[in-house]
């Protein structure tokens, strides 16, 4: 059945391989042994997509209103150890968490992660996962949602790049490459824009430097000396702290976003996620 509804819901075996982590052919012969079996057409293969029929439409009905709960029993009946399985951005997996899944494993020594990067998680789509790291407004139809932190935005800029272009204020900052993150394909974050207003510079032209669709590469480049970037504060912890970065000009400013814990509603009580969101709201306090 599990089978069924990812393929039911993505209208798609190949995106349903993936979910499932199988092999699009094992899915596809899965699906056909399940129409044997129940003697229905469930699907109508095209030539892009499947179409439900009317008998798959109500299975998928039946099936994600039974589904939650029995995940949820099932989890609950072992004891011995817990797996959660959570997707998470980029740039928060490995500068966030990463770093801190040592004290995670001594916190919570019989909980274990399975943690994937996908651009689109899917959790309304009743997949495997159990829970996400968002990064947005925190308004996700269907979904919960609990903040975990802001973006506290600072300049930085590698130590050599500062030794050859001091900056005593925002004016200079046009003799240093920008870095900028990406929003989408052909939009950038507005976050230079912000920040330049916060400084009392809004004149500045923003619109050469490097552009890159994750944080972390901006990140990557200032360290290598290729420009000055924005970036959360409890994303370059350790760069401020080792000296591979240094902050440039004293202002900060708050993100328009935030990063937000995601799980389904849920229909029982499910320890393991609970211990986990409590234990990332705890160290996301302590930021």
């Amino acid at each position: 059945m599990k089978v069924f509804e990812a393929v039911a819901s993505s209208r798609s075996f190949t995106r349903a391989a993936g979910l499932l982590n199988l092999t699009q052919s094992a899915v596809s012969k899965q699906i056909r042994t399940l129409e044997t079996d129940l003697g229905e057409v469930l699907l109508i293969r095209r030539h892009h997509d499947l179409e439900l029929t009317a008998a798959g439409n109500a299975l998928l009905d039946t099936v994600q209103s039974l589904l939650p709960g029995l995940e949820t029993a099932l989890r609950g009946i072992s004891t011995r150890q817990s797996r959660i399985r959570v997707n998470v951005p980029p740039t928060f997996a490995k500068r966030w968490l990463m770093p801190r899944l040592s004290q995670l494993r001594a916190d919570l020594p019989e909980l274990d992660l399975s943690i994937s990067t996908m651009a689109s998680d899917g959790l309304n789509e009743r997949n495997l996962l159990d829970c996400a790291i968002r990064f947005g407004d925190g308004e996700w139809p269907m979904l919960e949602a609990r903040r975990l932190m802001t973006e506290r935005h600072i300049v930085v800029a590698a130590p050599g790049l500062l030794a050859a272009h001091p900056v005593t204020g925002p004016a200079d900052l046009v003799h240093l490459p920008l870095l900028h993150v990406l929003a989408a394909d052909d939009r950038r974050f507005l976050t230079w824009r912000h920040w330049l207003d916060a400084a009392g510079s809004p004149e500045i032209d923003t619109r050469p430097g490097l552009e890159f669709d994750q944080l972390d590469l901006a990140i990557e480049a200032a360290i290598r000396g290729l420009g000055i970037t924005l970036a959360d504060r409890a994303m370059i912890a350790p760069e401020l702290e080792s000296g591979a970065l240094a902050r440039v000009l004293p202002v900060a400013i708050e993100g328009h976003e935030s990063y937000w814990f995601v799980t389904r509603r849920q229909t029982g009580p499910n320890l393991p996620l609970e211990l986990f969101r409590d234990w990332l709201l705890t160290s996301a306090a302590a930021e």
